[in-house]
C-alpha cells in the first residue's frame, strides 16, 4: 500500500510539473496541480544533547530506563535548528520542537510527536507536524506527516529521514530530511 502511495505521489508531481506552476528555492520545491499542491522539503536536523546550551534534554524517564538497552521509557523535550545543509554552521531554515521518546522495549523505536516550523522564503510562518514512530537504528526511516499550518494547511504525508552523523558519546545527531507534502490551494 505504502508503494502504490509514493507511486501515485511521484506521478502528480510528474504530471503538476507538466501543467502547474513551479516554485524553487534551494531547499524547497512547491508544485500546484489543479487543487492540490505537493512541496518537498529538503534540511538536516540538529539534534543537540551535549554541551551548555543543548536543543534536547532528557525531562522524564522510568525507573527501569537506565537499565534498559533501548532506553525505554526516557522522554526528551526538543526545539532543535533545521538548515540547508548538514554543517551546523548552514542556513537556519526553521526549528524543529516538540519530544520523543523511547517506546521500544526490543528495539530503538523513538515515538516522534513534532511540529517542523519554517522562518525561510515562502514558507515563513507555516508548519507540518509528525506523529510517528522512528525506527532511529534504520539507516531509513519513513514517518507520517499528520497536518499543518499556513501554506501546509491540512497537509498531508511523509518524511524520509537518514543519519548523516551519530556520535555515540554524546548522543548528537544530524539527520537530513526529505518531507513530501501534499496540501490544497
Amino acid at each position: 500500500m505504502e508503494k502504490v502511495i509514493v507511486l501515485l505521489l511521484l506521478f502528480a508531481a510528474t504530471i503538476a510539473l507538466a501543467n502547474g506552476q513551479e516554485q524553487k528555492e534551494s531547499w524547497a520545491k512547491r508544485v500546484e496541480a489543479g487543487n492540490e499542491v505537493v512541496t518537498t522539503l529538503e534540511f538536516y536536523f540538529h539534534d543537540i544533547l551535549s554541551g551548555s546550551n543543548p536543543s534536547a534534554v532528557r525531562v522524564a524517564q522510568s525507573a527501569a530506563t537506565n537499565n534498559s538497552g533501548t532506553l525505554f521509557g526516557a522522554l526528551m523535550m526538543v526545539d532543535d535548528p533545521l538548515t540547508i545543509g548538514p554543517d551546523p554552521k548552514s542556513k537556519i531554515v526553521g526549528r524543529a520542537r516538540g519530544m520523543y521518546g523511547s517506546a521500544g522495549q526490543t528495539d530503538l523505536g523513538l515515538i516522534m510527536v513534532f511540529n517542523y516550523g519554517f522562518t525561510d522564503g515562502i514558507y515563513q510562518g507555516s508548519s507540518f507536524s509528525l506523529l510517528s514512530i522512528n525506527p532511529a537504528l534504520n539507516p531509513v526511516r519513513e514517518m507520517a506527516v499528520v497536518g499543518g499550518t499556513g501554506l501546509f494547511r491540512l497537509a498531508r504525508g511523509y518524511a524520509i529521514a537518514q543519519t548523516y552523523s551519530f556520535d555515540a558519546p554524546t548522543g548528537d545527531a544530524i539527520v537530513g530530511y526529505n518531507v513530501t507534502l501534499v496540501t490544497y490551494i
